[in-house]
């Protein structure tokens, strides 16, 4: 099996494979909010004149702060499933 392969296989169980950061990022603003994503994820650039611009180039950079909101979103994707998955049973 060749590095390709491997590689395909990897990120075939990789959920955030193909997701762009600024798709997480509008996501979880459209979901939550600034204000609530600073709560979530203590970073300055979500609470003091926030903006997805600034947000994504101090996410690019800091890769701690990446994986929390990465986190979080799979978090919030996760909770989206359960509650279609809620409202199908109950109807």
């Amino acid at each position: 099996m060749d590095n390709s392969q491997e590689s395909k296989k990897e990120q075939k169980n990789n959920p955030l494979h193909g997701v762009k950061l600024i798709d997480i990022l509008e996501h979880l603003v459209d979901v939550l909010g600034w204000e609530a994503l600073a709560l979530e994820v203590n970073i300055n650039c979500f609470k003091k004149d926030p903006s997805i611009k600034s947000s994504l180039k101090f996410l690019r950079k800091t890769p701690w702060a990446r994986t929390k909101v990465e986190h979080l979103y799979l978090k919030t994707l996760s909770k989206k499933v359960a509650t279609k998955t809620f409202r199908k049973a109950s109807s």
